[in-house]
């Protein structure tokens, strides 16, 4: 029977920590760029023009068919021979932003179109400039019902960043992998990492509760 072995646990654990910050910095750049990543691929895909949506949705469609690891391997290996250097941590924010900015697209898309066509036509008819249409009126009324989905978003993009590995990132998982490889010890390691995602998600799922209460409770904030 493996015994738990708490010497070895509290030896690694800074090192954990250490790359958990590498972790969270990389899923919130990430999702900070598909948040407005995203936005504009949805104005783009409901554009009156069709020189400009066309294209738009052949990209979000491509993105979201193709595996995520596919993309990293683009960003970092292929992108080189056409004079784009990336460092790793880099290709793996853009890979993470613009992988998760086309199913945030569809939300906010979603999002835009259920709002009542009378709204529209009354900021028209005040003659309010496109700036104030948007920031006034439409976003505010937007954006909180699709907080929920956003944090479920960002969920997924924690327990998306392990794939960073393939790209050289030493991130959480790849280094409880590395202790587990030199030590033979994994249950440590791999049990302290996934209670550390747990910690994470469930934190980013309060802090997005309370955010949705926030704006429940002042939609103009």
């Amino acid at each position: 029977m493996i015994e738990w072995n708490w010497e070895y646990s509290l030896e690694i654990l800074p090192a954990l920590i250490k790359a958990l910050r590498v972790t969270v910095f990389a899923t919130f750049v990430g999702m900070s760029l598909a948040l407005f990543l995203g936005l504009l691929l949805a104005l783009g895909r409901r554009s009156r023009f069709r020189i400009l949506s066309l294209p738009v949705s052949g990209f979000i469609e491509f993105v979201r068919t193709t595996p995520l690891l596919v993309q990293l391997y683009f960003l970092f290996y292929v992108l080189p021979n056409y004079g784009i250097l990336l460092s790793p941590f880099e290709a793996g924010f853009i890979g993470l932003g613009v992988h998760y900015s086309t199913y945030l697209s569809e939300v906010y898309r979603a999002g835009i179109e259920a709002v009542p066509r009378e709204q529209w036509e009354a900021a028209t008819a005040l003659n309010f400039s496109w700036k104030k249409t948007w920031t006034r009126i439409i976003l505010p009324q937007t954006v909180p019902p699709m907080l929920p989905v956003f944090g479920n978003y960002l969920i997924a993009m924690f327990k998306e960043t392990p794939l960073l590995a393939a790209i050289t990132v030493i991130e959480l998982l790849e280094t409880a992998k590395t202790f587990g490889d030199i030590t033979f010890q994994y249950l440590e390691p791999f049990t302290i990492v996934g209670l550390l995602f747990l910690v994470l998600s469930y934190s980013s799922a309060l802090i997005i509760r309370r955010l949705e209460g926030r704006f429940v409770k002042n939609p103009g904030t």
